[in-house]
């Protein structure tokens, strides 16, 4: 038997007789803090719907405009600058309204202005394009 051949069969032996846990090495941290490591997340698969039914639209064209302004500054507004002024609801945003008076009154809307007023409505001053008349669509919509 050759030399390296015993070293092999010596070393053998030792590694037999100590067994596989003098191979255990630590773990050396470099951060003070203990991060969770990652585990398996599976996809949820519920068994029933959490809801039974849909809920209804909540903010459907009816219910964005409110009414009609008529006071003499929006008939003035109407006549002058083609300017539609409405009374909205007050979540409604500025492409709602758009979309509601494109839907209600079949007018083209060239843009929308809002503001809340201090009794806490909001106004919205509803621009119309050249080819629409604003008196004509306020007397269709029966609020001049």
């Amino acid at each position: 038997m050759a030399v390296s051949d015993q070293k092999k069969a010596i070393a053998a032996k030792k590694a037999a007789v100590k067994g596989v846990n003098g191979q255990v090495k630590t773990k050396h941290y470099s951060s003070a803090t203990f991060h969770r490591p990652k585990t398996l997340t599976l996809r949820r698969k519920p068994t029933y719907a959490s809801k039974s039914v849909n809920h209804y639209t909540r903010m459907d064209d009816y219910k964005i405009l409110v009414s009609g302004v008529t006071t003499d500054s929006a008939t003035e507004k109407i006549e002058s600058s083609n300017t539609l002024v409405l009374q909205v609801h007050i979540k409604a945003n500025k492409d709602q309204i758009k979309r509601a008076v494109k839907n209600l009154y079949k007018a083209d809307v060239l843009k929308v202005n809002t503001l809340i007023r201090p009794d806490g409505t909001k106004k919205a001053y509803v621009r119309l394009t050249e080819d629409c008349d604003a008196l004509d669509v306020a007397s269709r919509a029966g609020f001049v």
